[in-house]
């Protein structure tokens, strides 16, 4: 009897008592953590986030032959730890309050962010570090300790290319190592 008197009063005075999910979104606590987003914007496709995921929800692939190194985040596999959020150096990696997931096509729960591999301006061969990656140091890197021209010559080379270089300098009777 008490509860069919509570239940009358509620309904009226307008109260609602169900909400009608999932048509409605449910506002969430500031502290809710929901499934990440990549912002390709921010993304340098160092793969720190890769590293740090624990349920492997995020991957790198590779494409030596089209320079193209693809960073994949499954949405469907995250249990939203938000480690990657955490490590990413650029702040790519962003927190959401997003909490559906379901969909009737897998492919909608997938991300993929594109970078270009940077090529060896002396070999012309493709390394496993994006043209970002290499942008983005050269912007942390102190102008003042290093002559930028010097540093461009030698960082930018290939380890082979760097190597065979060092060989022909020390064969040829150049500087001192």
């Amino acid at each position: 009897m008490i509860f069919s008197s509570w239940k009358r009063r509620d309904l009226r005075q307008g109260v609602p008592v169900t909400v009608t999910y999932p048509f409605t979104d449910t506002e969430k606590p500031p502290e809710y953590r929901g499934i990440p987003h990549i912002n390709p914007e921010l993304c340098i496709g160092c793969g720190a986030c890769v590293r740090a995921c624990p349920p492997d929800a995020l991957s790198i692939e590779w494409d030596f032959e089209n320079g193209k190194k693809r960073i994949v985040f499954n949405a469907a596999r995250c249990i939203r730890c938000h480690r990657c959020v955490e490590v990413c150096p650029t702040e790519a990696m962003e927190e959401t309050t997003r909490f559906e997931i379901a969909t009737d096509n897998k492919e909608d729960l997938i991300e993929v962010v594109e970078h270009d591999l940077y090529r060896c301006p002396h070999c012309g061969r493709y390394e496993e570090f994006t043209e970002r990656q290499i942008y983005k140091m050269l912007q942390i890197l102190p102008k003042e300790i290093f002559d930028e021209s010097s540093l461009l010559e030698r960082v930018l080379l290939c380890r082979e290319c760097r190597m065979r270089e060092e060989v022909e300098r020390v064969r040829g009777g150049g500087d001192e190592v």
